[in-house]
């Protein structure tokens, strides 16, 4: 599956001013994120595992 065929959602986190934009998008076996404001930019993607630890840890905080 391509960048150009996920399906990206904004954060609940993001600002709802459109300041803080993040996009999320899962795949079989990565996740990937970007920034709204700027997707020329690269997506940062990470497998599942690594998206599930990270997630934990700053929900923790």
């Amino acid at each position: 599956m391509s960048k150009r065929e996920l399906a990206w959602f904004t954060s609940s986190h993001s600002g709802s001013q459109g300041d803080d934009c993040v996009e999320v998008a899962a795949a079989e076996e990565s996740v990937h994120v970007r920034d709204s404001k700027d997707v020329s930019r690269p997506a940062l993607s990470v497998g599942r595992d690594g998206w599930t630890r990270f997630v934990s840890f700053v929900g923790d905080r």
